[in-house]
């Protein structure tokens, strides 16, 4: 049987990926200006080794399926942007620590499921510090001299709720249910 986590320069993440800066409902512009994009940065765990496995060879594909954007050669990695980046050097963040991240995105708005494939609605169920699998496709570039390779976000799903990142709280975190009204007014 296939494996349906990896296609040549397809990947789909683990269990334990985490997404940030989540515009996945609603494009939005990079920093800096262009034009408006859904996106997250996906955070991989470094204990995710088939992860970073399926990336990295994912990563090579679309340099070997596109040589021409590196003038008919391999290029140097050196030498060329990649997407997979490593939290720990990269980023003095927590949520960034002993993990992989990458920053994917799509002109497209993705398909964004729950567990059971469902689709998920409630846009409040959709934030940064949530757990999900994310599909990835990976690509070539070479434009106005900058060369490498990108990462595309495909589709969502949600495999559970997390800490939510950027210390937003939810309603439920802030408040107690209040059962009389009057106790309200009192």
């Amino acid at each position: 049987m296939a494996n349906i986590n990896f296609n040549g320069t397809k990947v789909v993440t683990g269990l334990d990926t985490r997404l940030s800066y989540v515009h996945l409902l609603e494009p939005a512009a990079p920093l800096g200006g262009g034009k408006e994009k859904y996106s997250a940065s996906v955070i991989i765990p470094k204990s995710d080794t088939k992860t970073i496995e399926q990336i990295e060879a994912a990563i090579q594909n679309a340099i070997k399926s596109h040589l021409e954007k590196f003038g008919g050669k391999i290029p140097n990695m050196n030498a060329i942007k990649t997407p997979l980046r490593d939290g720990d050097t990269e980023r003095d963040d927590e949520a960034y620590r002993d993990s992989y991240f990458l920053n994917a995105n799509s002109i497209s708005k993705p398909q964004i499921v729950d567990r059971h494939l469902q689709s998920i609605l409630d846009p409040d169920e959709i934030y940064s510090g949530m757990y999900a699998r994310v599909s990835l496709s990976f690509y070539a570039f070479n434009v106005n001299g900058n060369r490498g390779v990108a990462c595309g976000l495909g589709n969502v799903q949600k495999i559970k709720d997390g800490e939510r990142f950027g210390g937003k709280s939810s309603a439920s975190d802030d408040f107690t249910s209040l059962d009389d009204d009057n106790d309200f007014l009192a």
